[in-house]
């Protein structure tokens, strides 16, 4: 999912959607297409029924550009509807909405790229109320509804916006197709901002122009809308499921959990050293435990996650994020470069390799004589369940299992035991009992609260443990 290479190697997708805006269309898709860009540009326009003679101008400066894709609802289905649409029609690399009321100025989108060129932003807001070229004077009350729907948009995403309302709102394109965008009408906007902020976005604002409209040249935003853009705000900040990546909304809720990633941490600390090859880092959870040591090597397969390492972590100097297949010895070899580790980290991830010997030989190699492997992997082949099939679990495990894998592979076993009892009836119930199919972010968020419950619990034997940690240890030479 990472965006490579120079802005122009990439594309720029301008999404119009347009009701009724007979009067300012061309004007303003002639204003896109004039901008000059580092980038390809795709212009998708979405005629949202209109009746005023929209969809004719449309189709006449499609038939004149290659660039503009049209696309025709046959009823009205609000902003919301027609900007979903034109993301399910777009092929850029990043995308930006425009009105199609000459409001705002697509000379604009330069300033907008300047982030982007310099590759530190996800989002880029186009802010009215930052100091732009110029800004028309008008509807105070106006002015006052969006300062305090930002102002809330920052309380309740630890934001610090001055524009939450615009328009111009560029996003990577991949992060776009994974957002659950539920919208009709301008309510996209706090949807939008608040589902950026919950993905993790590097969301950065630009000054730009803005000459708003009276009501009489065409305005459509009323009071009504302010107050469906309050609702918005806490519906959409609360939403369990806001993205489509379903492993990454697991990941996020367990990054959440602090005090379950130290207390899991707190089992095997003794046994990592100074020098650990983290493999499948995910998004970091326990990464960021790890970032006191001399050296910490991130491998991880996912180029999505990868991404987000390097702008959490990247920039460290005793942190290497490697992207790469563990099962591969080129690309473990890339991530022992710099020598071999006394200790690699394995959490939740070996249930997904489908030849384990072949991960466990490559986890060897990278180790010094002496070092130590730390697994932790799903307990009890009886909790397999359809749960275990939406993770891309090919198994779950038992405590001799694992420790004759380890064996097979050439580790000395130092020690075996579960973790987890709550955990694993948790799962129980989720899986074998009320049969569901993933996991709820929620679930982790609860686990979280009852943590000082959860670690009492853990030393009575009323329910097998959820995980197994091992720690295998390479033989001296």
């Amino acid at each position: 999912m990472k965006q490579a290479g120079s802005l122009s190697t990439q594309k720029l997708s301008i999404l119009v959607p347009v009701y009724n805006e007979s009067r300012t269309l061309r004007p303003l898709l002639e204003k896109v297409l004039s901008v000059p860009l580092p980038m390809e540009r795709e212009v998708v326009v979405v005629d949202d029924g209109s009746s005023d003679g929209s969809r004719d101008i449309i189709a006449a400066m499609a038939r004149e550009h290659d660039v503009i894709k049209p696309v025709y609802h046959d009823r009205n289905q609000g902003k919301g509807g027609a900007v979903r649409t034109a993301i399910q029609h777009a092929t850029g690399d990043w995308m930006i909405i425009q009105d199609a009321d000459l409001e705002y100025d697509p000379y604009d989108y330069v300033a907008l790229l300047e982030p982007v060129k310099d590759g530190v932003a996800d989002a880029v807001f186009g802010s009215r109320f930052l100091v732009g070229r110029y800004s028309r004077a008008m509807y105070f009350w106006h002015m006052v509804a969006n300062k305090a729907l930002t102002l809330l948009t920052n309380i309740l995403n630890d934001l610090n916006l001055t524009d939450m309302e615009t328009c111009y709102k560029l996003v990577r394109a991949d992060i776009m197709r994974q957002l659950l965008l539920r919208s009709a009408g301008f309510d996209l906007e706090p949807e939008l901002a608040t589902k950026l902020a919950r993905w993790g976005a590097r969301i950065y604002e630009v000054p730009v122009s803005y000459r708003g409209r009276t009501y009489p040249e065409g305005k459509r935003i009323t009071w009504r809308d302010g107050v469906k853009a309050l609702w918005a705000l806490f519906r959409y900040r609360f939403e369990i499921r806001y993205c489509k990546h379903e492993g990454f909304l697991v990941l996020q809720a367990m990054q959440r959990a602090r005090r379950f990633n130290r207390w899991l941490l707190a089992q095997f600390a003794h046994y990592l050293g100074e020098e650990i090859l983290e493999a499948g880092a995910g998004i970091g959870n326990l990464t960021e435990l790890l970032l006191d040591r001399r050296r910490l090597c991130c491998v991880e397969d996912d180029l999505f996650y990868v991404e987000r390492l390097e702008h959490a972590y990247g920039h460290l100097q005793n942190v290497r994020i490697c992207q790469g297949n563990l099962t591969n010895p080129k690309d473990m070899e890339r991530a022992t470069q710099d020598g071999a580790f006394d200790s690699v980290l394995c959490v939740n991830v070996m249930e997904h390799i489908e030849d384990e010997l072949l991960l466990l030989h490559g986890f060897l190699r990278a180790l010094k004589p002496g070092g130590c492997v730390v697994i932790l992997v799903p307990n009890n082949p009886a909790l397999y369940c359809e749960i275990d099939k939406t993770l891309g679990h090919f198994r779950r495990y038992t405590e001799t299992a694992l420790g004759n894998r380890l064996r097979d592979a050439g580790f000395d076993v130092v020690r075996i035991r579960g973790f987890n009892r709550v955990g694993g009836f948790g799962w129980r119930v989720s899986g074998k009992v009320l049969r569901k199919d993933t996991l709820e972010p929620g679930q982790m968020r609860l686990f979280e609260l009852l943590m000082p419950l959860v670690r009492i619990l853990e030393h009575l034997p009323f329910h097998s443990h959820n995980s197994i940690i091992a720690i295998g240890r390479k033989p001296a030479e």
